[in-house]
């Protein structure tokens, strides 16, 4: 699990240097379409980090509570997840 941290990691430092870069592209008066093209590629790599932390939640916090004896423990990961899918839709 270490290892997907320092991925997820390296993975953000990138992409604030990505948002550094549009942020100049503003200051340089950048043509508008080129930037909207950056921001859609931050977007993307922003969706990949989620993505990859949320299968890393799945597959340990969730099995875990779904596994466990806990049956409110288990619909708490369960309304957190949903909370999760909810706010992405309303995005």
């Amino acid at each position: 699990m270490e290892h997907d941290h320092e991925d997820n990691i390296r993975r953000l430092k990138t992409i604030e240097g990505h948002i550094r870069g549009i942020q100049r592209m503003l200051e340089e008066d950048k043509y508008c379409i080129d930037i909207i093209r950056q921001i859609q590629a931050v977007q993307s790599a922003l969706n990949k980090v989620s993505a990859k932390i949320l299968d890393g939640h799945l597959n340990t916090c969730l099995l875990n509570a779904v596994q466990g004896d806990d049956p409110a423990e288990r619909q708490r990961v369960l309304n957190e997840i949903t909370e999760v899918f909810d706010t992405a839709n309303r995005s």
